[in-house]
This record gives structure tokens, C-alpha cells and sequence, in this order.
């Protein structure tokens, strides 16, 4: 599932889908925790900010809830790029995934196949939230991958769907769902 420069690998709808599933037993994990907890809302929500009281969403280590929250949200997105980009390129030999920089990769995901796929994911209340779409653009429009993308989720763009609209310098958006 990782490869040993920490890059999650995905080469079969399987493996996301096994990886998906250790995102939900993280989350499983959390809603535990949130259940047993009575007393000071407030101890509660200092709790989540600054305790260990989470999980990594794939390896499980402990970490804050508010770090829980926002890792499983942006690798939950990377894993259904990766879904999607599997069927647009089945000839990439899969790809390799560091979402929000956790492994040294130039790009949120690449294609196994060197300068075949290049991705950039992220997830906001809307594409143009503190302006990553277009950071994201920006950072794409010079590589040299003959296919870039840019994969957001947003509950402002449910399901997976091609936004032609958003679209600039040949490279591809895709909204994103679980």
C-alpha cells in the first residue's frame, strides 16, 4: 500500500477500496471516543484541537482530531481521483498518492508511468475557497505530464463529474465524491 518513500500506491480499484476502508476505521475509531464523552463540551473541544485522542486515517498513529479530520477528508479525495483516474488511464500502471505533501512527491498523485498523469486534489466548501483551484492551475499549467488534472471535493459539487466550466490551459477538473 505505501511504497518506501511513504507515497500511498494504487493500482487497482481494490487497493483503494482497502485503503478507504482504513480511513473508516479511523473515523469508526473517533465516533467512539465522541460517544463516551460527557461532561465540559468545552474540555471536549480542547480535546479534539489539541490531544491525541484521533487516528492517522491509514496507519493509525494517534494524532488531534481536527489533524484526523482534515488528513481523512483530503486522502478520501485522493482516493477517488485515483478511482476515477483509473478508468480514464487504465495504461498508467496505477499511481502513487501524497496528498497535503506526506510524502515527497512533486504532485498530490502521479502516474506509475513517468510523465503520464499528473494531479493535484484538494477539498473545500468551494472550488474557489482561499483561491487553491487557481493556485492549483498555476502549479499545473508547466508541467510537463501529458494528462493534468485537478480533482477537488466539494458539497457544492456532489459526484463525479467533469467541470468543463472551471477548466484552463488543457488541464481537466473533476469534482469528486465518496
Amino acid at each position: 500500500m505505501t511504497n518506501e518513500t511513504g507515497c500511498l500506491i494504487v493500482q487497482t480499484v481494490l487497493d483503494a477500496d482497502a485503503l478507504m476502508a482504513r480511513v473508516r476505521e479511523s473515523a469508526d475509531y473517533v465516533q467512539e471516543w465522541l460517544i463516551g464523552q460527557t461532561g465540559n463540551p468545552l474540555a471536549m473541544s480542547r480535546a479534539m484541537k489539541f490531544e491525541t485522542v484521533g487516528l492517522h486515517p491509514i496507519n493509525h498513529r494517534p494524532i488531534n482530531v481536527v489533524e484526523q479530520i482534515n488528513q481523512t477528508w483530503t486522502l478520501t479525495a485522493a482516493l477517488a481521483a485515483a478511482r476515477q483516474l483509473l478508468a480514464l488511464h487504465p495504461d498508467a500502471g496505477g499511481f502513487r498518492l501524497a496528498p497535503g505533501a506526506q510524502a515527497a512527491l512533486p504532485l498530490d498523485n502521479l502516474s506509475e508511468q513517468e510523465g503520464l498523469v499528473g494531479v493535484e486534489v484538494f477539498v473545500a466548501v468551494g472550488p474557489h475557497s482561499n483561491g487553491k483551484l487557481e493556485k492549483d492551475l498555476d502549479k499545473l499549467k508547466g508541467r510537463p505530464e501529458k494528462h493534468r488534472y485537478v480533482f477537488f471535493m466539494s458539497p457544492r459539487f456532489p459526484g463525479n463529474k467533469r467541470q468543463f466550466e472551471l477548466e484552463r490551459d488543457g488541464i481537466q477538473l473533476w469534482s469528486v465524491d465518496v
